[in-house]
């Protein structure tokens, strides 16, 4: 039965052990699939990535990292303050070093100086060409760190100028370190002047200096300015035991005393500035050993001077194109102010309409007036055309009477004369036609020397006749002209008094509306007011019902206790008297 029962498990395990055979060939085959599937999706739709290789990363713009500029801005500006102070320091003690050589040990005033104290003076009065260009370098620096700027060791060409600076204020120290004894102090302001150097090398030549040595550059550096700070700290505690010695000798004067005690707060001043700059480095080591903010992404590539100046113009591009499509807020108005604008706008509509109606009718008024002109313009250009022909006729006629006065032939003046109208020409009819009826009739005959008739008009009566008329012509001129202008006024004062009228009809179809409306509001008010009175009303006679009923109820709740006080009373006396009888008995 054992080995049966065995056999049979035996069986079932070989089943299952298949069964996961096969699942778990299933499972291989669904992973290559869709490990296939990926891998072809990958190839044909995700973009190439150019990070893993650097001398493709490097083509690749970077981005701008506006909180590294500002970081850098303020590290620098920190710097340029602690410089200043460094600076001051430095000015003092070479200077107050200068006064101590001329005092001691002889006084300058009293007794010529040795030769060897003249030229360590001479170098010491040449303290400030050499101390002064530190700051300005360093200030220099400072302002062409901006937040429109790429401030990285290859780009910062001004930090090249503040080692040149460094450079020459160390091989000043070197030139006077023979005349007094720091030689620690002097040995740090040169491995001081290297760092810097090896650090401004990258904005001269990219490839001077490896990446991976700047961290090690920096962190040398910040050892070497505690250093410093270490020397200068040693160096005014000699100079201060130097100066007890001195002080206990007679022969020293007031003057050198004064001297020396500036001289040692200057060393004091010294000792304080380069430790507060060997604290601030140290603070601020991180932010110059980390990543340096700019680069391709996906790569420690460098950046490089072309790269900055793509990357600064894309930073403007984008800045312009974000400023471009940012639109105002439009202002809001009240709902009351659009209302009143509204009237106001109402109103100088209807006045738009009446001007408007006013310019067409003086746009035709003017229509008609230039046909006018035109007209009397032709009517002038007649009036010259016969002006011209009676000027002609006339001239005729005197060259005509001139040859007749000098003794031409009588036939041809009379034959003129004596020709009848039907016989004349075209010319000569209108030359008849041309004088005036009046002076036709007003004529009179004259005979010339040769027998010749011919008509002269009286020039008295044609002159008063002509005044006569011009006077009446200009006077119903004046009438009309004024008539005239009179109907223009009237014109005008009747379109304005329509257009206020409609303007005045406007508003009071607005003013209807608003009074119906608050007519509206008015009964809706008085609707209100009776209902809230019968509410009143019902609630006043609900309250008076209450209160009868409640006093009705007090009433009868008096009465039963009037009633039970006289039951008690009773009792008490009843049970006193027959306390009373118990006690007798």
């Amino acid at each position: 039965m054992k080995s049966q029962t065995l056999e049979h498990e035996s069986k079932e395990c070989r089943m299952r052990a298949e069964e996961c055979q096969q699942q778990l060939q299933r499972c291989q085959s669904e992973l290559n699939r869709q490990v296939k599937q990926s891998s072809s999706v990958i190839q044909e739709k995700v973009p190439f990535n150019d990070t893993k290789f650097s001398h493709y990363n490097s083509l690749n713009v970077p981005p701008h990292n506006r909180r590294h500029q500002l970081k850098a801005r303020d590290v620098a500006g920190q710097a340029v303050g602690f410089a200043q102070d460094l600076v001051a320091a430095l000015l003092n003690f070479h200077s107050y070093t200068e006064q101590r050589v001329h005092i001691y040990p002889r006084d300058s005033s009293i007794e010529p100086i040795s030769p060897l104290n003249q030229k360590f003076s001479h170098y010491l009065h040449e303290n400030a060409a050499y101390v002064r260009p530190l700051e300005d370098g360093l200030l220099q620096l400072h302002q062409s760190i901006t937040e429109d700027t790429v401030t990285v060791l290859e780009t910062v060409g001004q930090l090249k100028l503040f080692a040149d600076h460094f450079s020459a204020y160390s091989r000043f120290l070197q030139k006077i370190l023979p005349y007094q004894l720091k030689r620690t102090a002097s040995s740090s302001f040169d491995k001081l002047s290297n760092y810097i150097n090896l650090l401004a090398l990258p904005s001269v030549r990219q490839d001077a200096m490896p990446q991976t040595s700047m961290c090690a550059v920096f962190t040398q550096m910040a050892a070497c300015l505690h250093s410093l700070q270490d020397a200068v700290k040693v160096m005014s505690k000699h100079y201060n035991q130097k100066a007890g010695l001195e002080g206990e000798l007679p022969t020293v004067t007031e003057k050198l005393r004064t001297t020396t005690e500036c001289l040692l707060g200057s060393l004091v001043s010294l000792a304080n500035s380069t430790g507060k700059i060997a604290t601030f480095f140290s603070n601020n080591l991180d932010f110059f050993t980390s990543s340096k903010g700019y680069g391709p992404r996906g790569g420690p590539a460098a950046l490089d001077p072309l790269q900055a100046e793509s990357m600064l113009a894309f930073k403007k591009r984008a800045a312009s194109y974000i400023h471009a499509i940012q639109k105002p807020r439009p202002q809001s108005v009240l709902y009351k102010e659009s209302l009143c604008n509204r009237r106001v706008l109402t109103s100088s509509t209807e006045s738009r309409e009446g001007l408007t109606q006013q310019v067409h009718q003086s746009q035709e008024k003017i229509a008609r007036l230039e046909q006018e002109k035109e007209h009397w313009l032709l009517e002038a250009q007649l009036g010259k055309v016969r002006l011209e022909k009676e000027s002609q006729r006339i001239g005729e006629l005197e060259a005509q009477l001139a040859a007749a006065m000098g003794g031409a032939p009588v036939y041809a003046a009379s034959a003129v004369a004596a020709v009848p109208p039907n016989d004349m020409s075209a010319h000569d009819q209108e030359d008849m036609e041309a004088v005036p009826r009046g002076a036709r009739k007003d004529s009179t005959l004259s005979t010339s020397l040769v027998g010749m008739l011919s008509t002269t008009p009286s020039t008295e009566n044609v002159r008063d006749e002509e005044s006569r008329e011009q006077l009446i012509k200009d006077h119903y001129m004046v009438r009309v002209g004024e008539l005239t202008t009179q109907l223009q006024v009237s014109d005008s004062k009747a379109v304005h008094f329509h257009a206020e009228c409609r303007a005045l009809a406007k508003r009071l179809a607005l003013a209807e509306k608003s009074r119906e409306a608050l007519g509206e509001e008015v009964k809706a008010a008085n609707q209100n007011i009776t209902r809230l009175q019968d509410e009143l009303t019902t609630t006043k006679r609900s309250y008076e019902d209450q209160l009868s009923m409640m006093s009705d109820h007090l009433c009868s709740m008096n009465e039963t206790l009037s009633k039970q006080r006289e039951e008690i009373d009773t009792l008490k006396l009843g049970s006193k008297a027959n306390a009373k009888k118990n006690k007798g008995r």
